[in-house]
């Protein structure tokens, strides 16, 4: 797929008109006009040579006056029709590159979790906006306007064939010298537009991870530091936009001094001509040709540069539809869609890595991982951290393959659900809360329209964080602003767990759900998982072991296996691990063990 300085690649662009197929009578319109366009430019100079011929040297006033209504009226219809024609060509791109969007975007957000671990988030914004936005211009400045500057070259060079193929030859003499020149410019903009946008891309991806982590840059005082890495990377930036500017800088004058050699020479041959030989030509013809010369010339030099508006389009879309082609998406071949879920879960012979494109020696993060949870009991993962409890869960949603054994619910392979409906019985309450800028009602939503107000504030009162909510000014629709900035971990983590709990799930997950929260908090939250988890089936992982001592089963992990397993009684008896650990969190602050 990839574009290179030295080729164009049809097959690409064949790949972004199939986005225009939609828009089949915006395309044909706009085609249209561009065709009318060409053939009517040449027309107004024409019309002024005859009109010097015929009717200035000849001194008739009516004639004059009545060429210049035509020519006005002229003059207004091509207005009228480049109106139209921008118009057509710009909404062609736009509608276009809008579904190239919803594709690109939808295409994202259904990627493996594998994918977002090694790209980094600014790349993909880069390839989402800027790099979509170079692709709209394939339509609105690049392949119809090429398309329009061709026909109307061809028509001038036909017609000045037709009026004087002498005097043509003699306009086209210093052509090839522009051919040559526009050739050698194509393929050294190409690769400086390649420059432009890898850096683009470089800049958007250090701002956003910097913007994101500003908090952790301002508490090591590492401002000078970074500015002094940006500083670098937008220097990049500039001397790549330097360069692909210093090409344009040595091509327009280029152009120009060809441009302005078949003037000269125009302007020789015609006077030559008509001081030896008046009657070979009429000096309205040379006026034409004059005015013919910068109407050729100026498509053939924006010809060029609406060739590379088509090659930088071709850029972009390289990067976008690298990112369409990715086929890291998990394989939704399932089609069960069962009304609910019973919770039965088991792990049968589990092994797991994340390096799952490595086919000798992969580093496994979970071996032969073996365990059942019958519906409504809860299971407690326990162990230090990378011994692989967040990995049980991601492979039990599905967001990672494992690569053998096999994960059941309700007796079922969970390759045999339909993807979506199994992750929407699965609710995970994870550590890290991500909030969205938008209300609370909306981030514990997620904008699903099923899910009624009541429902909200009912299983907000149940979690006890409705107090809290309508003391916020808008109560339940308080901005939040991004990443839930204006709420405390705490308050968010609330909202993260009432979240879990309208979707009103099978299995409900908590992944260190209360570590980010006080003492006081964490009790009310402990009370509403008291009484939520009644006939719910509930994994927890929990560093703070008073979370997880009422736990129908607790499986310590070490390293990636399971070391033991039973009730917290049980394993306190049996002496290893789990009491090791026990002892350290209890004993070292006098709290009485159970």
């Amino acid at each position: 797929m990839a574009v290179t300085g030295d080729a164009f690649n049809f097959s690409l662009l064949k790949r972004v008109m199939a986005y225009v197929r939609p828009y089949r009578a915006i395309f044909v319109w706009s085609i249209l006009l561009t065709i009318l366009l060409a053939a009517v430019a040449p027309v107004r100079p024409i019309l002024i040579g005859y009109t010097l011929d015929k009717y200035i040297l000849k001194g008739d006033g009516d004639g004059l006056l009545n060429m210049i209504i035509i020519m006005l009226v002229l003059l207004v219809l091509q207005t009228g029709f480049q109106y139209a024609h921008t118009l057509l060509t710009n909404k062609l791109g736009q509608s276009a590159i809008r579904d190239l969007r919803i594709n690109v975007f939808n295409h994202i957000t259904r990627l493996r979790l594998k994918y977002f671990d090694k790209t980094p988030i600014g790349q993909l914004i880069t390839r989402t906006v800027s790099d979509l936005e170079t692709i709209a211009d394939i339509f609105s400045e690049g392949l119809i306007a090429m398309i329009g500057d061709l026909l109307q070259v061809i028509v001038i060079i036909g017609i000045m064939l037709y009026q004087d193929w002498k005097l043509t030859l003699v306009v086209l003499v210093p052509m090839p010298f522009l051919i040559i020149a526009t050739r050698i410019f194509q393929k050294a903009i190409k690769v400086a537009f390649q420059e432009v946008r890898a850096e683009v891309s470089n800049l958007n991806t250090f701002l956003q991870e910097h913007i994101s982590g500003i908090a952790i840059i301002q508490y090591f005082a590492r401002e000078d530091q970074e500015y002094k890495k940006f500083k670098k990377i937008n220097t990049r930036y500039r001397d790549a936009n330097i360069r692909s500017n210093w090409y344009y800088s040595i091509f327009f004058p280029v152009v120009e001094l060809i441009s302005a050699m078949s003037l000269g020479l125009l302007i020789w041959y015609g006077s030559k001509t008509i001081l030896n030989h008046p009657l070979e030509i009429e000096p309205g013809i040379i006026t034409t040709f004059i005015m013919f010369i910068n109407m050729l010339f100026r498509p053939i030099r924006e010809l060029a540069d609406k060739f590379n508006t088509l090659q930088m389009g071709m850029v972009g879309a390289e990067r976008v539809f690298r990112v369409l082609d990715t086929q890291e998406i998990i394989q939704n071949k399932g089609n069960l869609k069962p009304q609910k879920l019973e919770g039965n879960i088991e792990f049968k012979q589990v092994w797991f890595s994340y390096d799952q494109d490595r086919e000798e020696h992969p580093k496994y993060v979970l071996k032969d991982i073996s365990f059942e949870v019958e519906a409504g009991q809860t299971v407690a993962l326990v162990g230090a951290t990378g011994a692989g409890k967040s990995s049980t869960i991601n492979i039990l949603n599905r967001f990672y393959e494992i690569q053998e054994g096999q994960i059941l619910i309700d007796g079922i392979d969970i390759k045999e659900y339909e993807i979506s409906h199994l992750r929407k019985n699965i609710a995970t309450v994870l550590q890290d809360v991500f909030l969205f800028s938008d209300t609370i009602f909306n981030n514990i939503t997620l904008n699903n329209p099923a899910i009624t107000f009541e429902e909200v504030v009912d299983a907000a009162k149940r979690v006890g964080a409705h107090d809290f909510i309508e003391r916020l000014p808008g109560g339940y629709h308080y901005n939040v602003m991004e990443r839930g900035a204006t709420l405390s971990s705490g308050q968010a983590q609330l909202i993260s767990f009432i979240r879990a709990l309208v979707y009103q799930p099978s299995i409900l997950v908590l992944d260190e759900a209360t570590s980010s929260v006080d003492t006081e908090t964490e009790m009310m939250i402990q009370r509403a998982i008291d009484k939520l988890m009644q006939d719910r089936t509930s994994i927890v992982i929990a560093h703070r072991l008073s979370t997880i001592q009422k736990a129908d089963q607790i499986i310590v992990l070490d390293k990636g296996e399971i070391k033991e397993k039973g009730t917290h009684q049980q394993l306190l008896k049996l002496d290893g691990y789990y009491k090791r650990l026990y002892d350290l969190q209890f004993s070292s602050v006098g709290i009485a063990k159970d």
